[in-house]
Order: C-alpha cells, then sequence, then structure tokens
C-alpha cells in the first residue's frame, strides 16, 4: 500500500493505535500538523487537541493532551500524554471540566494558576471537539 504509512499512538498506560493509515491531522503546539505517506522526517511537540486519522473505511478522532510525534520513512509514532478515542468520552463530564477550568481561570491569582486553568480549558475543549467530530456536530467552547 504505497499511500498508506504506519501510525502509533501511544500513552504510558497502553498503545492506542498500531495500523496503515491514509493521512493523519494532529495538534502540534504551535498549530496543526498534517501528515500523508511519504512526508519529511520530523520530531514535534503536541499540544492538548484533537488527532484525526483516516483509514480505507473510514475517520478516527481522538483527544489527545501533550506529547511528541516523531515521523520517519512512513512510520508516525505519537508519544502521547493522554489520549481518549471520541466514543469513549463523556461528554457531560467534559463539559462540567470545562466549566470548572474557566472559574479556575477566573480566580487564578497568578502566572501559574492562569496556565494551569488555560492547559485545563485546552484539554476540557479537546475532548468536546474530538466527541463532536466523531458524531458529525460542532463543538461550542
Amino acid at each position: 500500500m504505497p499511500d498508506t504509512f504506519q501510525l502509533e499512538v501511544a500513552t504510558p498506560e497502553r498503545l492506542f493505535i498500531d495500523e496503515q493509515v491514509l493521512q493523519a491531522e494532529l495538534p502540534g503546539r504551535n498549530g496543526q500538523l498534517g501528515i500523508l505517506a511519504g512526508h519529511a522526517p520530523l520530531l514535534s511537540a503536541l499540544g492538548p487537541g484533537v488527532l484525526s486519522y483516516t483509514r480505507y473505511d473510514r475517520q478516527q478522532f481522538l483527544a489527545i493532551d501533550g506529547g511528541f510525534v516523531e515521523v520517519f520513512e512512513n512510520h508516525v509514532r505519537v508519544l502521547a500524554d493522554h489520549a481518549e478515542f471520541s466514543y469513549d468520552i463523556d461528554v457531560a463530564a467534559a463539559r462540567r471540566e470545562l466549566d470548572e477550568a474557566h472559574d479556575a481561570l477566573r480566580s487564578a491569582q497568578d502566572a501559574p494558576a492562569s496556565e494551569a486553568a488555560n492547559h485545563a480549558i485546552a484539554k476540557a475543549q479537546a475532548r468536546l471537539d474530538a466527541a463532536a467530530r466523531s458524531s458529525g456536530e460542532t463543538a461550542s467552547s
């Protein structure tokens, strides 16, 4: 399959994906990264967001929370701090987490507290976005 590449997504807890895919889109720390077969070698940090990938039969979505991606010789390895398939996301819990993170940001007294709250907002929003993309809806913050 010349138009595919091997995608691995793992966290410290488990291997989520290890299969041939047509394309992947990842949340780079400074913007989205699109990967196709034959991509140039790359090593990059990832931020919280939605990782999507396409197989011949369907598109899948995961919410990830940071980590790193390595692209080398038609092999893409994602080492994520946390990952969750879109179909496993509890949308109500993610909305509560988003509301709590916004409350924490409003009451933050210093830069570290603000940074932690902003990260929690991004993580909760990524979970909502992954769930929405999986169901074909649009997520709102």
